[in-house]
């Protein structure tokens, strides 16, 4: 369901960035109901409804928009044939809370309800509630418990729990109509799904007290599991368990509540007894779609050993149907380099960096000296931020960081005596762009930063390499607040990854083992010692995790040049080292003696930092 109108879109205002959302979003709205205005005047009805549904999806709070929607109403002759003009199987919201206004209208109140309910699960964050026919007092009489407690499960599936602070107001006209109906006493489901609501909203005394109700009334199942999730938000949680349990003992079919049981008592420091409960599950149906998942997830809890989300990402693969897989890999993998996000930049360079953002000190110019040479890309990052400094090393280092590990043909830089240069063009405006906007410092898993650069598939090779070299600025970043520039190093690394993770997508059709794709990956990991060596890395760390037959050779490059690291490290600092070894630790199909090696090393090297 689009959340609002193709018209609305085709007329939209161009506004500065100063002016406020809603603002923006009143202007346009305003708009829509002067061009259906004069629409209608001509006798064109059916345009007309199009920019009345448009004003109403972009603004449902505005008034004129209702007013708009009356005069093409009177028009028809009526809302019964004004129903025509807004089909119930339309895809856009404004059309479908038109659609329900009219329903209200005729005595269909329960279908409107339910229609209403739907849009607003689309997009929680508008008033669409706010309108004459919610408000009517004579409304929850008119309604029947069954429609209204489906209304509010289609809500619920839209909603989080709980909703973001600034969409309260816009639920709260359809809560008061549900508290009056639950008030009535007569369905003890519409009283188990509003406690679920009022959970949602923050109203977790009314959630218990109605939760507490439903079970009293024989809602079953529901009744239980909806009190049980109001028990716990409000730290009962032993009463849950007890609860949950009883329920089972009863029910066994109830194997969904069986994984909620299980994690809530992981959640109460009974990890133990939840993964019984899910190896029993598992063994009985290993196809269960939450079971086997939650199973995985448990058991990487227990030990930390990400195999498991391997295994997890293997589960969701082969069924993708089974969103709950990945929705643990993505929960799991949050703080866990490259895992699920990039690493920061360690050299002296990138630390002297933030503390000149910290300082708010941008404009320093002059000359600062280093004692070794440091990755190119720390140094133009460096100079995206600080233009006017400049640096200078007092030594290459031995082995000399300038030369790359291998043959390669392929080169992000090349140097001129100690000054690191681009060995690629500039890429297109639109390839920055692309990268500028997929460019993230987080991701879901190894396979989701895969899927997630596919966007780049048609972008030239030329061009992903040129963005290496020629990052978009931290300051011209789409990130949230002043994220990119407070850290960015992050930013810089974030473009790098997501750019080589675009190469990974080049060509597809060529077999894995002969790709240029792969020859391009490999290449770049062994060049030059730098910030591409690891985001060449991580490329081939996704590749490996979305397609299993690569995994074997995708870890023998990684162990080769991290093995090439560590021997330099014996003789100077590598600052690439530690995310290196986080590279190979993203391979969990690596025997458990060289993870435990690894993962020594990067104790150590923790340590000394």
């Amino acid at each position: 369901m689009d959340t609002h109108d193709e018209r609305a879109e085709e007329h939209a205002h161009t506004h500065t960035d100063a002016c406020d959302t809603g603002c923006c979003e009143r202007l346009e709205a305003e708009g829509e109901v002067a061009v259906a205005r004069l629409i209608l005047d001509g006798g064109d009805v059916e345009h007309a409804a199009d920019h009345v549904a448009g004003a109403i999806g972009t603004d449902p709070s505005l008034p004129e928009a209702h007013e708009a929607l009356a005069e093409l109403v009177a028009r028809v002759g009526g809302p019964v044939a004004a129903l025509e003009l807004f089909p119930a199987d339309s895809r856009y919201t404004g059309e479908l809370a038109c659609r329900a206004s009219l329903l209200a209208a005729i005595g269909r109140s329960d279908e409107a309800v339910l229609l209403l309910a739907g849009v607003m699960a689309a997009a929680p964050g508008r008033l669409w509630a706010a309108v004459a026919w919610m408000a009517d007092p004579e409304l929850p009489s008119r309604l029947s418990s069954g429609p209204l407690t489906q209304a509010v499960l289609r809500l619920c599936q839209g909603l989080g729990d709980p909703v973001e602070e600034e969409e309260l107001a816009a639920l709260v006209h359809f809560y008061v109509v549900v508290q009056a109906v639950v008030a009535r006493g007569d369905d003890p489901q519409l009283a188990a799904v509003a406690s679920g609501l009022a959970r949602r909203l923050g109203d977790t005394e009314l959630a218990v007290e109605w939760g507490e109700a439903a079970v009293r009334a024989g809602a079953g199942a529901m009744g239980s599991i909806m009190l049980g999730n109001a028990l716990r938000r409000v730290g009962r949680v032993d009463e849950a368990i007890a609860l949950w349990s009883q329920t089972i003992k009863e029910d066994p079919s109830q194997t969904y509540l069986v994984v909620d049981l299980a994690e809530l008592l992981a959640y109460a420091g009974r990890r133990s007894e939840g993964l019984e409960l899910l190896e029993r599950l598992v063994a009985v149906e290993p196809g269960h779609e939450k079971a086997a998942p939650a199973l995985l997830g448990m058991r990487y809890e227990a030990d930390g050993d990400t195999v498991h989300l391997l295994e997890l990402t293997d589960y969701h693969r082969a069924h993708p149907e089974h969103d709950y897989a990945r929705y643990l890999v993505g929960h799991h993998v949050q703080r866990l380099p490259w895992l699920g996000r990039v690493t920061g930049g360690t050299e002296a360079c990138t630390n002297l960096l933030r503390q000149l953002v910290e300082q708010d000190n941008l404009t320093m110019a002059g000359e600062m000296s280093l004692s070794i040479i440091e990755p190119p890309s720390a140094i133009n990052t460096l100079r995206l931020v600080v233009p006017e400094l400049r640096v200078e090393f007092l030594e290459i280092g031995d082995p000399d960081p300038r030369l790359p590990a291998a043959d390669v043909e392929v080169a992000v830089w090349r140097y001129e005596d100690l000054e690191a240069v681009p060995a690629v063009e500039p890429p297109s405006e639109q390839a920055v762009a692309l990268v500028r906007d997929l460019a993230t410092p987080n991701w879901s898993g190894p396979t989701s930063l895969y899927d997630h650069a596919v966007a780049l598939a048609g972008v030239p090779i030329s061009d992903l390499l040129g963005v290496l070299a020629y990052p978009p600025k931290p300051q011209d970043a789409p990130w949230p607040g002043d994220f990119a520039m407070e850290v960015p190093d992050y930013w810089v690394r974030s473009v790098q990854t997501i750019a080589c993770v675009g190469i990974a997508h080049h060509r597809t059709d060529q077999p894995w083992p002969e790709s240029e794709r792969r020859q391009i990956l490999v290449q770049l990991l062994h060049g030059p010692e730098d910030w591409v060596c690891e985001a060449a890395g991580m490329a081939l760390v996704a590749v490996a995790w979305a397609f299993p037959e690569a995994r074997a050779d995708i870890l023998e490059w990684l162990l080769n040049r991290l093995g090439q690291f560590m021997q330099v490290a014996e003789k100077r600092v590598v600052t690439v080292l530690g995310s290196m070894c986080h590279l190979v630790l993203a391979c969990p199909w690596l025997e458990p003696k060289g993870r435990a090696y690894i993962t020594d090393i990067v104790t150590r090297l923790e340590s000394e930092d």
